[in-house]
C-alpha cells in the first residue's frame, strides 16, 4: 500500500471505533439469515446451499441504545481441500481476530458435530467473549432434547434462536450487549461523507485483485475462478485527508447466463452498488479485450449517472505491439462509440503498474461530475450554437432553442427551452452533447440533456 493511502478507522482493518460482533460457524447453519434478521435488512445473500457467503459482510446493529458492527462470515470447514473453503476459513479467521464478541452459531437439525467441536476449540484459543447460539429452533414451548448436547462444547449456556422467525434473538442481543466494552471506552465515530467508488466489470476481470492492491490488504477473496465474489463489499479508505468508500462488486453477467439464484442476487447487489456510486471503475481484461458484456456493464453505469474510469487490467500480459493494438481496437470499437468521453488507464493489479494513478483519475472524474456551469456561459454557448445554423426542420416547423440552464449535478443535467420539443431526435441530441463537450470539460462523466417546450409563462 502507498504511504499516502491508509484505511480509515471505521472498518475492521482501520481499527473500527464501534465494537465488532462476528457471526461464525460451519457452512449452512444459517449465519447469513441471522445476520439479516439482526440488522433488519436483506444485505447478505441467503440460499440453502453451503458456501454462499464467502467474504466478510458488514452491517450496523443497535440494541438497547448500544450500536455495534455485525459481521457475517463464510462457513468454517476445519478440514477441507477446497480452495474456496480454505479462503472462506481464512476470511472468517480474520473476522475472529478483529472481533470484540463472537457469536458461534450451530444447527439443531444436524446436531452437535465434530466440526462444531473443532470450531469451538479454535474460538476458545482466540480468548474472545463467545455467545453460543443454536439455530433452527423454530418450535416454541417445547425444547428439542438434542439442544442440551451443545453444553458439551464448553462455551456456557446455549441460546435457542430461530433466524427465520426471530425467536430468541432478543435474548441473544441481550447477551451480546452485556459483553460489549463500556461506552466511554469507545471512540466517537465521526466519518465525513465519503466518495462512493464501485469496482465493476464482468467476472474474472481482476476486480478483487485490484481491490486488494488498492487497500494493501487481503480484504476480498482473490481466485482465478470466475464468479468468486458474490457480495458487494464496502471499505472506506482515507487518502490525503479525503475518504473513499470502495465497493468490490460481483461480476455482472449476461442475464441469459445467470442460472443460479445466488448469481442473480449477486447481480442485483452489484447494480445496487452502481446505483449509489459516484465513480465506477470499469475493469476490463486487456488480455481478452473489450467484450459485448463490458459494453453492457458500462451502459448500466452510464444509465445510473456514474462517472467512469476504464481500467485496462492485465496489461502486463500483452507482451508485443500486435496484442496491444488489438486490445485498443476493441476499446475504440465497443466503448469509443458509446462513451468517447470516458478516461482510460492501462494497469496491472498483479504487479501494481499505474494503480497509483487511479486516485487522480477518480478525483478528476468526480470533479467534472459535480461541476456547475453558470447560466451566462451556457447561453453564450447557445448563441454560438444558433449561429452555426444546424437545427431540425419538419415541414413548416423549425426547431428554435430559446435558452438553457443547468438543473442538476452528479451528473451535470441541463434543460433547453425550445419552441417544439417533439422535433428533438436522438441525432440532434448527440450533436448538442458533442458541441457541449467540445466547449466545456465533461471528461469522465455522462451528462443529461432535457428539451422542454417554452410555455408563454416562461417568457
Amino acid at each position: 500500500r502507498s504511504p499516502d493511502t491508509k484505511l480509515s478507522p471505521r472498518q475492521e482493518e482501520r481499527n473500527m471505533s464501534k465494537p465488532i460482533v462476528a457471526i461464525v460457524g460451519r457452512p449452512n447453519v444459517g449465519k447469513s439469515m441471522l445476520f439479516n434478521k439482526l440488522i433488519g435488512q436483506r444485505l447478505s445473500i441467503v440460499e440453502d446451499t453451503p458456501g454462499v457467503t464467502r467474504d466478510r459482510i458488514y452491517g450496523e446493529c443497535e440494541w438497547c441504545g448500544r450500536k455495534f458492527t455485525l459481521v457475517d462470515t463464510g462457513g468454517i470447514e476445519p478440514r477441507t481441500d477446497s480452495q474456496i473453503l480454505t479462503f472462506m476459513r481464512e476470511q472468517a479467521q480474520i473476522a475472529i481476530e478483529n472481533a470484540t464478541v463472537i457469536i458461534f452459531l450451530t444447527d439443531i437439525k444436524t446436531g452437535l458435530t465434530a466440526s462444531d467441536q473443532e470450531v469451538a476449540n479454535m474460538l476458545l484459543r482466540s480468548r474472545k467473549p463467545i455467545v453460543l447460539a443454536v439455530n433452527k429452533m423454530d418450535s416454541t414451548g417445547r425444547v428439542d432434547p438434542d439442544f442440551y448436547e451443545f453444553y458439551n462444547l464448553g462455551l456456557g449456556d446455549p441460546i435457542a434462536v430461530s433466524a427465520v422467525h426471530g425467536h430468541g434473538t432478543g435474548d441473544l442481543l441481550d447477551d451480546i450487549v452485556a459483553l460489549l466494552p463500556e461506552e466511554e471506552d469507545e471512540v466517537a465515530d465521526a466519518l465525513p461523507d465519503a466518495l462512493n467508488v464501485a469496482i465493476i466489470g464482468r467476472p474474472n476481470a481482476g476486480k478483487s485483485s485490484l481491490f486488494n492492491r488498492i487497500l494493501g490488504a487481503d480484504r476480498s477473496i482473490v481466485s482465478n475462478i470466475a464468479g468468486t465474489t458474490r457480495d458487494a463489499i464496502d471499505t472506506v479508505v482515507e487518502r490525503n485527508g479525503k475518504h473513499y468508500r470502495m465497493v468490490d462488486t460481483a461480476g455482472i453477467r449476461k442475464k441469459s447466463t445467470v442460472y443460479e439464484n445466488i448469481e442473480y442476487y449477486s447481480m442485483v447487489r452489484g447494480l445496487r452498488a452502481i446505483d449509489r456510486a459516484d465513480v465506477a471503475l470499469l475493469v476490463v481484461d486487456a488480455s481478452v479485450g473489450v467484450t459485448e458484456q463490458d459494453q453492457k456493464v458500462m451502459g448500466l453505469a452510464i444509465e445510473r449517472g456514474c462517472a467512469i474510469v476504464v481500467l485496462l487490467n492485465k496489461w502486463d500480459l500483452l507482451d508485443d505491439d500486435r496484442k496491444r493494438e488489438a486490445c485498443m481496437e476493441t476499446v475504440d470499437r465497443r466503448l469509443g462509440v458509446m462513451a468517447p468521453w470516458a478516461q482510460y488507464l492501462r494497469i496491472s493489479a498483479l504487479t501494481g503498474r499505474s494503480v497509483e494513478k487511479i486516485w487522480a483519475m477518480v478525483d478528476a472524474a468526480e470533479k467534472t461530475r459535480s461541476q456547475k456551469i453558470s447560466t451566462s456561459r451556457l447561453n453564450t454557448f447557445l448563441t454560438d450554437l444558433r449561429e452555426f445554423g444546424h437545427t431540425v426542420v419538419d415541414g413548416k416547423r423549425r426547431l428554435r432553442m430559446h435558452y438553457v440552464t443547468q438543473t442538476g449535478v452528479n451528473p451535470p443535467t441541463f434543460t433547453f427551452f425550445v419552441n417544439h420539443s417533439d422535433l428533438v431526435n436522438d441525432t440532434y441530441q448527440r450533436y448538442v452533447e458533442n458541441r457541449m463537450r467540445s466547449t466545456f470539460d465533461f471528461a469522465g462523466t455522462p451528462i443529461r440533456l432535457f428539451f422542454r417546450k417554452k410555455e408563454q409563462k416562461d417568457a
